[in-house]
């Protein structure tokens, strides 16, 4: 595997403690009253949005919330579904149109049924977790009618952009079976939410209940392709390129990017850079990882699942290239994965990481190497 990583031959500075338990890169800022969500903004406003989802392991609020300070304070809006028979779950994906439409996409927890994982013929038949869309006209006051995209097992909806074109995509999942595996697609939207144009299913086989290919992020590149990194168990990131708008992958291949069995962030920056928040596959400065799986179960190829590490690095070549990375965020006891990317003003980044509440603020120019 070549690496498009640049090397780093120096330890990350990672020495400041949070009030969450985390220590963080000495030139970054604790941030406790940020929610652990995916925040948006249109630009030219003051109001940023945040669109919490549970985790299934805690009790916390979903939900949508704005702050006019900066994130500051933040207030819930309205209530997706009044009687609160939507529960939002496994991290989800955001955004506020350029027109000012807030569109949610996220897993429904109230209907999750029938996870029974069986080892003997590695499948669990008939799981159901459920993926739907809203969107809002009124800053998140009111919400549509929840729509449902499909009620195959969704591992996550990790991540949405809005294209030049105007085009709404986001990155979803599907659990296929026999054996069972996941498999990942996007849900494009011409009109801002309101409907919804599946991708074909990249379905690169595998086995188990962490198998196959999951938890994808994307980026508009320059030339109007879009790009997906997304999550294996083959000891990196695999790449998938759609040059018509996110309705068609391909091709695909690995990106030679190290990588955890984790999901990773992209994030097109002010200065044109691209952003990326992800767990490698080793932890910093060793060559060596405790492996899972390899039993048809959790997966099929035994891989690192390292998360005790959050690191960042960032590209001025469209991808092709990255900055040496630099470890932000660590938790030795714990995790620190499945991070959030959010660039308030230009060079400053929220980071937070849903599994178990990173809330961290840094600059730009102090992590890129």
């Amino acid at each position: 595997m070549k690496s498009r990583l640049a090397p780093n031959h120096n330890p990350s500075p990672v020495t400041k403690p949070t009030e969450a338990g985390f220590l963080i890169h000495e030139r970054a800022d604790d941030m406790p009253h940020l929610p652990v969500a995916r925040f948006t903004r249109r630009p030219g406003e003051d109001a940023i949005f945040a669109f919490a989802c549970r985790f299934p392991a805690d009790d916390s609020i979903a939900g949508v919330y704005v702050s006019r300070d900066g994130g500051e304070t933040w207030s819930p809006t309205g209530p997706f579904e009044p009687s609160g028979s939507l529960r939002p779950s496994d991290s989800g994906a955001f955004i506020r149109t350029r027109r000012g439409i807030l569109i949610a996409a996220f897993s429904n927890g109230a209907e999750r049924a029938n996870w029974n994982w069986d080892e003997t013929i590695h499948d669990s038949p008939g799981a159901i977790l459920p993926t739907y869309t809203v969107r809002s006209a009124d800053d998140g006051r009111t919400w549509s009618q929840p729509l449902k995209l499909h009620s195959s097992w969704t591992g996550a909806n990790r991540d949405m952009i809005e294209t030049r074109d105007g085009l709404i995509v986001f990155t979803s999942m599907q659990m296929r079976h026999q054996p069972g595996r996941h498999t990942v697609l996007t849900y494009v939207s011409e009109d801002e939410g309101q409907t919804w144009e599946p991708s074909n299913i990249i379905d690169l086989g595998g086995c188990g209940h962490h198998g196959g290919v999951t938890e994808a992020t994307l980026v508009e590149l320059h030339d109007g392709s879009l790009l997906k990194y997304i999550r294996t168990n083959w000891g990196q990131f695999w790449r998938a390129l759609s040059t018509n708008g996110g309705r068609t992958w391909h091709p695909y291949g690995p990106a030679g990017i190290d990588a955890s069995s984790a999901p990773g962030a992209l994030l097109r920056l002010a200065d044109e850079r691209i952003a990326m928040v992800w767990n490698r596959y080793f932890p910093e400065g060793q060559s060596d990882v405790e492996l899972r799986g390899g039993d048809g179960n959790w997966s099929a190829t035994p891989t690192s699942n390292f998360r005790h590490e959050l690191s960042i690095s960032f590209s001025a070549d469209e991808c092709e290239t990255w900055s040496a990375p630099v470890v932000i965020a660590r938790k030795p006891d714990g995790e620190v994965s499945y991070p959030y990317l959010f660039e308030p003003e230009p060079g400053t980044l929220w980071i937070t990481a849903h599994r178990f509440g990173l809330k961290m603020r840094i600059r730009q120019q102090d992590v890129l190497v």
